[in-house]
C-alpha cells in the first residue's frame, strides 16, 4: 500500500467514525469490523515477511557453503586423507562396485571444538560432484511431537529431489552437532528426540528408498560418547574420523595459511610460535594471527612482529589485560604465588620458565609462561606428580611467607585434582587397576588426600631449600612486574646451585 494512501486512511477513518456517531448510528459493529480487518492485514504482512525470510534461508542452504578445498585446511592430514577416501566411493562408484565393495553410508567427524570438522564437511562438498545439503542438530528440536522426524524426512527428500533435478548421481547431507538428536535413548521414556533419531536411523538404512541417487551422511560432534549405539554401528556410520588438536607440524601449517593475508616481519619465526601454541586448536591459532594483527594496528605499525604474536598467544590463552589495580600487599602475595610456580617448574624441569608476570589477564592476577616442551602423548607417574607439584607451588609459597593460602589457588587445585583423577583411571595409584565406579567415595577421597598431602609436603620442602631465590627475584618482580626466564635463571645461579 502506498504511503499517501495509508496517511489518507488514517485521517479519513476517525473523521468518518465521529460523523456516524454524530448522526446517531451504532458504531460498535463498525469498530469491531475495522479491528478484525486490521488484524487480518497485520497477520498477512507478518506472514509475508516470514515467507521472505524462509525463502532467503532456503536459498542460502540450496547454494551450499562458500567454496573451500582440502588444501585450504591446515593440518589434519590423516583425517583429510580418510575423508577423501570415503568420498571416493561417490566419485568412483562404478569402479569400486566391481570389487563388491559396499558404499559407505555415513561418516562421523569427532574431536574437540575448533579443530576443523565443519570446514572439512564444506571441503567435501567441493571434492565430489554431489548435491550438498546442510543442517544443524538444533533445527530438528521442536516442542511439538513428530516435527523433528518430519524434518529428517524432508531433509533426505530434498537431497534426492535436488540430485534428480541437477542430474547428479549422489548427494551429501551434513548434520552439525548431531549429538542434539542422536543422544542415547533411555529405557521406559519416550521423548521427541527419540522419534527424530528413529527416523534418522530408518533413512540411513534406506528401507523405503532406491539405490539412486546415493546418499552419504556426514555428521560432526564434540561428544561422541553421548551418541546412541544404534547410530554408531557399521552400516550407518561406517567411518569414525577423529579430528584431533593439531601437532606442531599441523600448527605451523595452520599459521602459514592464516598469515598469507597479513604483513609479517622478516624476523617472525612461525616454528617458534607453533611450539609456544602447544595444544591450541585451529580456531585458536586463527585467533592468534588475528589478535597479533590487531596489536600491530594499535601501534600504527605496518608489519606483524614476533612480540605481537607472543602477546596474542597470551591473550588467547589467558584473556585480555584488565584494568584491575591491586594494593601493594596483594601484589606482593601474587608475586610470591607466581614465583612458587616458577621455582618448582625450574627445579623439576630446568629451562622451562619463559616469563613471570604480574599483569592481570582474564581472571588471573599474574601467571607464569612456560617455554615449549617436547610434544608428549604418554605420561608417566613421575611426570604427572611433577605437574601436580608445579600446580601446588603457588599455594605452598603462600603458606611459607603468610602461614596460609588464598582463593588465588582455586584454579591450581582444580588442575591438581584433575591430574590425580587421571592417575587413578590409569592405574598409577595404590588403588591399582580399578573401575572408579566400583570404588567407594571414602576410598577415593582417602587416596586423593594421600597423594596430595605427600606431594604438598615434597613441594614445600623443595621451596624451602630455594628460599634465597624468592628474596632475589621478589624485588625485581615487584618493581618491573615482569621477570624474563633468563633473569629468573640468573637468580638461581647467583643464589643457589640447581640440583643435577
Amino acid at each position: 500500500m502506498p504511503k499517501w494512501m495509508k496517511e489518507a486512511l488514517i485521517g479519513f477513518v476517525p473523521v468518518l467514525v465521529i460523523f456516524l456517531a454524530f448522526m446517531g448510528l451504532n458504531i460498535i459493529p463498525v469498530l469491531v469490523a475495522a479491528g478484525m480487518i486490521g488484524a487480518l492485514l497485520l497477520i498477512t504482512q507478518m506472514r509475508g515477511g516470514l515467507a521472505v525470510g524462509a525463502s532467503a534461508e532456503k536459498k542460502r542452504k540450496k547454494n551450499g557453503p562458500s567454496k573451500l578445498t582440502f588444501e585450504e585446511i591446515g593440518g589434519q592430514d590423516n583425517a583429510k586423507q580418510e575423508l577423501r577416501e570415503a568420498l571416493d566411493f561417490l566419485i568412483r562408484h562404478e569402479e569400486i562396485s566391481k570389487f563388491g565393495i559396499r558404499p559407505l553410508k555415513g561418516i562421523l567427524l569427532t574431536g574437540p571444538p575448533g579443530t576443523g570438522k565443519t570446514l572439512m564437511a564444506k571441503a567435501a562438498a567441493h571434492y565430489t560432484n554431489s548435491v550438498f545439503v546442510a543442517a544443524s542438530g538444533s533445527e530438528f528440536v521442536e516442542m511439538y511431537v513428530g516435527v523433528g522426524a518430519g524434518r529428517i524426512r524432508d531433509l533426505f527428500k530434498e537431497a534426492r529431489t535436488r540430485a534428480s533435478k541437477e542430474n547428479k548421481q549422489s548427494a551429501i547431507i551434513f548434520i552439525d552437532e548431531i549429538d542434539v538428536i542422536g543422544g542415547k535413548r533411555e529405557g521406559g521414556q519416550q521423548r521427541e528426540y527419540d522419534q527424530t533419531l528413529n527416523q534418522l536411523l530408518t533413512e540411513m538404512d534406506g528401507i523405503y528408498n532406491s539405490d539412486t541417487p546415493r546418499i552419504l551422511l556426514i555428521a560432526a560432534t564434540n561428544r561422541k560418547e553421548m551418541l546412541d549405539s544404534a547410530l554408531l554401528r557399521p552400516g550407518r556410520f561406517d567411518r569414525h574420523i577423529q579430528v584431533d588438536l593439531p601437532d606442531k607440524k599441523g600448527r605451523r601449517s595452520i599459521l602459514e595459511l592464516h598469515a598469507k593475508n597479513k604483513p609479517l616481519h622478516s624476523g617472525v619465526n612461525l616454528d617458534k610460535i607453533a611450539e609456544e601454541a602447544y595444544n591450541f586448536s585451529g580456531a585458536q591459532l586463527e585467533s592468534v594471527m588475528n589478535e597479533a594483527a590487531i596489536y600491530m594496528m594499535r601501534e600504527n605499525l605496518t608489519q606483524v612482529e614476533h612480540r605481537h604474536l607472543a602477546m596474542a598467544i597470551d591473550k588467547v590463552m589467558m584473556g585480555e589485560k584488565t584494568d584491575r589495580e591491586t594494593n601493594q600487599e596483594e601484589k606482593k602475595r601474587v608475586a610470591i604465588h607466581e614465583l612458587g610456580h616458577a621455582i618448582m617448574a625450574e627445579v623439576l624441569r630446568p629451562g622451562s620458565v619463559s616469563q613471570v608476570t604480574l599483569t592481570p589477564r582474564g581472571q588471573a592476577l599474574g601467571y607464569v609462561r612456560h617455554n615449549p616442551q617436547q610434544e608428549q602423548y604418554l605420561y608417566t607417574k613421575e611426570y604427572l606428580e611433577e605437574q601436580i607439584m608445579i600446580a601446588l607451588g603457588g599455594a605452598a609459597a603462600e603458606e611459607m611467607f603468610y602461614g596460609g593460602r588464598s582463593t588465588g589457588s582455586r584454579g591450581d587445585f582444580d588442575q591438581a585434582l584433575n591430574i590425580v583423577e587421571m592417575m587413578m583411571k590409569s592405574g598409577l595409584t595404590s588403588l591399582g587397576i580399578a573401575k572408579l565406579d566400583m570404588v567407594t567415595t571414602e576410598e577415593l577421597m582417602r587416596e586423593n588426600s594421600k597423594i596430595l598431602d605427600e606431594l604438598t609436603a615434597r613441594t614445600r620442602n623443595l621451596l624451602e631449600s630455594q628460599r634465597p631465590v624468592f628474596e632475589y627475584s621478589l624485588d625485581i618482580l615487584m618493581k618491573e612486574e615482569v621477570l624474563s626466564g633468563e633473569q629468573f635463571r640468573c637468580q638461581f645461579r647467583d643464589s643457589v646451585r640447581l640440583p643435577a
